[in-house]
């Protein structure tokens, strides 16, 4: 199992040993940190002046919107409505583009190539750009009703900035007037590290299934909290791999009692299976 970015139902499988896994959690070498706030949509503005700013030196940026085109009775920002606001009000040499799913295949390759080329400068897009894509000379990413996504897709959508040398920054548009909201965008507002965030998104929204699809949610503890005990949960894991390996058919008489017990546990199971 392989995951690009840390996910709660991921970091819970490896706390609770079910994963082993290899971290990676250095940047390539020569990359900057990507510079992150977390606004209201008062500010979106001076967003559309930063993204012309960074455009007019040479960069490239995208804007994300969480729909596509307009609908009744939804708030949320779309690529249509968008587009047209910012070809009002940006300079007619700023070459925008739009991308989103409902789009042929072919023609989703023909713009993520222009954009990749330098062919066009801003583009406007729904959430198909969050992974695959790699720009860098893109520094700009405005995430529109951010509160609308959770953290770890939040974090995989930034990653589309800040994979060249140039400084990168990431706008995330609150549009929840609520603590909840702004806590949870904060998160990504302090760090840019996925294990942090995933961490974080753990505590929030729980770690989902662990032998199912389920990605969040609640899971019903008994011996271990994976909130409370993740370094005792560690350590436990650690200990357990140690054991089999000096011992893996618990055949030494010091592990006799555990042998037992996870006999007994095993039987217990098998009772409630059925063919």
């Amino acid at each position: 199992v392989m995951s690009a970015t840390p996910i709660p139902r991921t970091l819970a499988l490896i706390l609770y040993a079910d994963l082993e896994c290899s971290v990676i959690d250095e940047l390539p070498s020569g990359r900057k940190a990507i510079k992150n706030c977390v606004v209201r949509t008062d500010f979106r503005e001076n967003a559309y002046r930063f993204i012309e700013k960074e455009i007019r030196a040479g960069r490239q940026a995208y804007l994300i919107c969480p729909k596509i085109e307009p609908g009744e009775g939804s708030d949320l920002e779309n690529v249509e409505d968008t587009y047209d606001t910012l070809r009002e009000r940006l300079p007619s040499e700023i070459r925008i583009a739009t991308l989103h799913g409902k789009m042929k295949p072919a023609e989703k390759t023909r713009i993520m190539e222009d954009f990749a080329a330098h062919r066009t400068d801003l583009l406007i897009s729904t959430t198909v750009i969050e992974v695959g894509i790699d720009v860098p000379n893109a520094t700009v990413m405005m995430i529109e009703n951010a509160d609308h996504f959770g953290l770890a897709q939040l974090h995989q959508i930034r990653g589309r900035v800040g994979r060249g040398q140039y400084q990168s920054y990431c706008i995330f548009i609150n549009t929840k007037d609520t603590e909840e909201a702004q806590e949870r965008l904060e998160v990504l507002n302090r760090s840019n590290d996925g294990f942090v965030i995933a961490s974080e998104d753990l505590k929030m929204r729980g770690p989902g299934e662990f032998f199912g699809v389920r990605q969040s949610g609640e899971a019903n503890f008994i011996l271990g909290d994976v909130y409370a005990d993740t370094e005792l949960l560690t350590q436990a894991a650690n200990a357990a791999a140690e054991l089999l390996q000096e011992d893996p058919f618990l055949e030494e008489p010091e592990n006799g009692l555990l042998k037992e017990k996870m006999a007994r546990i095993a039987r217990k199971r098998l009772d409630h299976i059925s063919l």
